[in-house]
């Protein structure tokens, strides 16, 4: 009894504004990330030779790179050239940039799954070669890399944790504050696990119908 007294009076009041922070963290990624993706994904499908190499560097190198290791270069490493971005900022420049290469991953393979052809009869019909990319191309390829970026926003929940880490009080940090007052470390965290769970399970459930609205007949799984 105690203990539900407990979550219900301290915990629970105490990371509600953990959650809104961390749902901050992950809406502003999001679609930046996606968007970083796609830029890197059509350069290196449609751009010269040295586009190409830089979006692929820009790959390896970030996909090689800890998260944690990238954000600690924009918060503590950046005001040695005289940046200096928030805990927000720099944590969501970090989510963008590593998410983005993760992205761009799932997009170049949906991009380069649509026939080559179809580029061609655009051109034909008068098109140039970026509006078909726009309006041919990328509408199909966005839908054929859903459930691969979908598992990136998964892990963009998780990994927002990590900005707890550059001193901006998330969820995970919110529990850590609590804890450390309270000393019953398994207790609160056990709750936060509850719900990042929840919010994993509910990003997941409209990851999914969206992946069922935006169906390609004979071509997904369910052909």
């Amino acid at each position: 009894m105690n203990d539900l007294l407990f979550i219900q009076q301290d915990v629970l009041p105490a990371l509600l504004t953990g959650i809104i922070m961390t749902l901050k963290l992950i809406v502003v990624s999001i679609p930046f990330g996606i968007a970083a993706g796609t830029v890197i994904a059509i350069g290196r499908v449609y751009g010269n030779n040295t586009i190409s190499f830089l979006c692929r560097l820009y790959v390896i190198f970030f996909k090689g790179t800890p998260l944690l290791i990238l954000l600690f270069m924009l918060y503590f490493g950046l005001p040695s050239f005289g940046i200096t971005l928030s805990p927000f900022a720099a944590s969501v420049l970090g989510f963008i940039i590593c998410n983005g290469a993760y992205n761009s991953e799932y997009i170049r393979g949906a991009i380069q799954s649509v026939k080559g052809g179809q580029l061609i009869a655009a051109q034909a019909l008068g098109m140039t070669k970026w509006q078909a990319i726009l309006n041919i191309i990328l509408p199909q390829a966005f839908r054929r890399a859903i459930p691969g970026c979908s598992n990136e926003m998964i892990y963009l929940i998780k990994y927002s944790s990590l900005a707890y880490m550059l001193t901006y009080i998330e969820l995970t940090g919110a529990g850590k504050i609590v804890a450390s007052r309270s000393f019953r470390y398994t207790l609160v965290f056990t709750v936060v696990g509850v719900i990042y769970l929840i919010m994993v399970t509910l990003a997941s459930w409209l990851l999914s119908l969206l992946e069922k609205k935006l169906y390609i007949p004979g071509w997904s799984q369910e052909s």
